[in-house]
């Protein structure tokens, strides 16, 4: 089967079951895992998340992406996939970039509840069978692996940055956020489908899911997890990323809740505009100065659009 994603073209080989058969039915669980350039380790990720789902009884398939591995990542998924009979192999014939990869994989996921994580040996995989069991709450739409520490590149800018866009992430949502950025979640895919078109091509799709489900009212559960440093060379670039994952965030609220972000700086302005004016007519009776006048209106200006935008929201059909 053949399919057109807007990077460009791939194909996907259908998973067969243990008997040897292909099956288009509905499973439980779809683990959809990004691969660019991991060559020297994806198949001890891909040993250990079969091994841990084989033991759990779910039905559930392994998709594995290749992003347009430029070394051997697709070389050796080729060559495993007699060995594991719930693999699914999608490669991509240009690179779209983590989010693109997770995108498509939920699309074309046959699991009732879709597993995100990554090849580069740094989460627990074995755990994923706990946090699809915990799915069985109906009150939980989706669990994140919140991780208890960072072994991260650029670890000490890296900290205070997460914790800052963290804060905000928190403030804007009004929800509690352990870990905004986790690469380890399980999520019930028919909620997650109308959110799809807004992930990212980016590492900041994960941030996008979260805020996502919060803003709409869908409870997440965080389950806390370990974090070994990665294997491998990252492909995270602390500025341009950073500047994604903040961008992303208001991003995100605008789109759900634009009185969240715009509300604020309106009503500081007005407030500032009004003591303002009051300060010069004592000065400066029935006189007004000019920065008195531009900051009232920027504070109406802004008001203004925060109404307008949250109309347009309340008035969408999604």
């Amino acid at each position: 089967m053949d399919l057109t994603s807007p990077r460009g073209h791939h194909t996907v080989t259908a998973p067969v079951d243990p008997s040897g058969t292909e099956t288009g039915g509905r499973l439980q669980v779809t683990i959809v895992l990004p691969c660019y350039n991991e060559q020297d380790h994806v198949l001890d990720e891909v040993e250990r998340i079969t091994a841990a789902m084989d033991a759990s009884g779910y039905s559930y398939e392994l998709l594995a992406i290749d992003d347009a591995s430029t070394d051997a990542t697709l070389a050796v998924l080729q060559e495993a996939l007699p060995r594991f009979p719930h693999m699914r192999l999608m490669p991509f014939r240009r690179n779209g970039g983590s989010g693109t990869a997770r995108r498509i994989g939920t699309h074309e996921a046959r699991g009732e509840i879709v597993v995100w994580t990554d090849a580069d040996l740094t989460y627990p995989n074995e755990r994923i069978p706990e946090l699809v069991a915990m799915l069985d709450d109906p009150t939980y739409d989706q669990v994140v692996g919140a991780r208890t520490s960072e072994e991260g590149t650029h670890k000490i800018l890296r900290v205070p940055a997460k914790w800052v866009i963290r804060k905000i992430a928190e403030k804007l949502t009004n929800s509690a956020i352990p870990d905004l950025n986790s690469g380890l979640r399980a999520f019930r895919r028919d909620v997650s489908l109308p959110y799809l078109r807004l992930l990212p091509p980016g590492f900041s799709c994960v941030t996008t899911i979260t805020l996502a489900f919060l803003s709409n009212q869908h409870d997440i559960r965080y389950v806390p997890i370990d974090y070994a440093k990665r294997a491998g060379t990252s492909k995270f670039h602390f500025v341009k990323d950073a500047y994604r994952y903040i961008l992303q965030v208001l991003r995100m609220v605008m789109y759900f809740n634009p009185l969240k972000v715009l509300m604020p700086p309106a009503l500081f302005l007005l407030t500032v505009g009004i003591l303002k004016a009051v300060y010069d007519l004592v000065v400066h009776p029935v006189r007004f100065s000019v920065n008195t006048v531009l900051i009232f209106i920027t504070g109406l200006v802004i008001a203004a659009l925060a109404l307008l935008a949250d109309l347009i929201v309340r008035s969408r059909s999604d």
